[in-house]
């Protein structure tokens, strides 16, 4: 089992950049798929990045371009770069990993996740 926790949130203006981090403990994270996934008041979580055990990426639309996810399987974190950020970014950011039979796998799909952080929350503001 691997413990998650996020962190790096905070308030920041429109146009301005964060960076998340999810520290990993208890095994490995080189040997799980992980996700960014964020939750908005009011509105179901969704997830916004992935990245597989062997470093491919996948982007939600709305956040190609301004997100990077990465991992540093020699500190055994996660990361999310997020720039150019708007307000509709505005939300729980949660990081997860997954359970995967290849190193190519990953999913958008949250019930695919075996383990979830705490989530740090992001405001943008106008």
């Amino acid at each position: 089992q691997v413990q998650l926790v996020e962190s790096g949130g905070g308030l920041v203006q429109a146009g301005g950049s964060l960076r998340l981090s999810c520290a990993a403990s208890g095994r490995t994270l080189s040997a799980y798929a992980m996700g960014w996934f964020r939750q908005a008041p009011g509105k179901e979580r969704e997830c916004v990045a992935s990245i597989t055990r062997d470093g491919r990426s996948v982007y939600a639309d709305s956040v190609k371009g301004r997100l990077a996810i990465s991992r540093d399987n020699a500190k055994n974190t996660g990361n999310l770069q997020m720039s150019s950020l708007e307000p509709e970014d505005t939300a729980v950011y949660y990081c997860a990993a997954m359970i995967t039979t290849g190193p190519s796998i990953y999913s958008a799909k949250q019930r695919q996740y075996d383990f979830w952080g705490q989530g740090t929350q992001v405001t943008v503001s106008s």
